[in-house]
């Protein structure tokens, strides 16, 4: 606008107004007519003092100070925005503008696709009518800029794992303490049977139990190392033996023999051996000597097996000594093998199984040169035990 001064005040008019003013003298009237290119014209009379009303240009409106002014068509509702768009007053003009999260696309507002635009989310932008949120991938979670996403620490957060929690990122696992496995839906324990995953692993009788196991062993033994079962001597740790007997320990137990195991016409010549005095007649056709011996074997011992050996004791000059099972082999279980001329092997030759109790005579037959014949026994009493070990 220019400024042009007028009888008692001034004038803003736009910059391409022409002013005329008739025959040289002052107009008391002002007229606006049209000009050369559309510009306005002010007339200047003598006969009005007052100031014309001034017209504005399109955009515009004359103000109580007779000044042009800008139009909000805005404010005033006169503007052809869309429903869905914003009007923008601006001089002299408006303009119709889109609502955030949209874009303009000739007359119209499209929703602008923020997912497409460079990555506003750190995982995954979710696009939403004018706006977008963020999510995250499972096992993270969303932080207070609603952007990035932060590992979650399910071990602490919820601890789904029924034993051991390990976290990692984006996700977790479950652990089971020993003597327990990971059941299929990884999140439980399942408790191992050792003794069904082994047979070897008690020497006798394994026992279950939730995450372990336990061995145990039967009566007449003690568990050593955690697995194996040791004989037990109740002969030194308390047996129920009277005086009269001794105590004699096997696999698996314990049995109580006579002190004097002599039984007539045989007398107690020293510990274990019974003798038959050549001075009694019923001793004529019986062994001169019985010698009481006593062992032990475990049960289903493999065979063949040397398992005791019977050794003259006196010796003669010009005897022959023979060795023979006279009784307790009906079954055929033992063979005699002769190794020296005073020595033979009682040898195992069929498996036996316990609890069981053997009495083999095992006899000696001397010989001399005179054809004199003498003969002594050797009674073992042979225990087997009920296990094989």
């Amino acid at each position: 606008m220019k400024c042009v001064n007028h009888f008692g005040g001034y004038l803003c008019l736009p910059r391409t107004a022409q002013i005329i003013v008739n025959n040289g003298q002052e107009e008391t009237a002002a007229e606006t007519g049209g000009g050369r290119n559309g510009n306005p014209i002010i007339r200047r009379t003598p006969a009005d003092h007052l100031p014309a009303r001034i017209q504005c240009a399109s955009g515009y409106e004359a103000a109580d100070q007779n000044v042009c002014q800008d139009f909000d068509e805005c404010a005033a509702g006169t503007h052809n925005c869309r429903l869905d768009q914003i009007c923008v007053n601006l001089r002299g003009s408006f303009t119709c503008q889109c609502l955030p999260g949209y874009q303009k696309r000739g007359d119209q507002c499209i929703d602008l696709d923020e997912c497409v635009l460079p990555p506003f989310c750190h995982h995954r932008c979710v696009n939403t009518p004018g706006s977008y949120y963020c999510q995250c991938n499972a096992g993270f979670q969303l932080t207070a800029d609603n952007h990035t996403c932060a590992d979650i620490n399910e071990c602490e957060t919820s601890n789904p794992c029924a034993q051991l929690c390990y976290n990692i990122v984006g996700s977790f696992l479950c652990q089971c303490n020993q003597g327990f496995e990971l059941s299929p839906d990884r999140i439980n324990c399942d408790d191992v049977d050792e003794c069904r995953a082994s047979n070897f692993i008690c020497q006798y009788q394994c026992v279950n139990e939730p995450g372990r196991y336990s061995c145990l062993c039967p009566d007449g033994y003690q568990l050593v190392r955690g697995r194996n079962c040791q004989d037990i001597n109740e002969c030194e740790v308390g047996h129920e033996c009277r005086e009269d007997e001794m105590c004699w320990n096997y696999h698996g137990g314990y049995r109580c023999y006579p002190r004097n195991p002599c039984q007539e016409p045989y007398v107690l010549a020293s510990e274990n051996r019974c003798v038959c005095p050549v001075s009694n007649p019923l001793c004529r056709d019986l062994p001169y000597s019985i010698v009481h011996k006593y062992m032990s074997i475990r049960s289903d011992r493999t065979v063949p097996s040397d398992i005791f050996q019977i050794q003259a004791t006196t010796l003669f000059p010009s005897t022959v000594n023979t060795f023979q099972i006279k009784s307790g082999n009906e079954n055929g279980e033992f063979f005699l093998r002769q190794t020296s001329s005073v020595t033979a092997m009682l040898v195992l030759v069929k498996p036996l199984a316990g609890p069981r109790e053997h009495i083999i005579d095992l006899e000696l037959v001397t010989v001399n040169s005179m054809n004199f014949r003498s003969s002594s026994v050797l009674r073992l009493t042979l225990i087997v035990g009920p296990y094989s070990f």
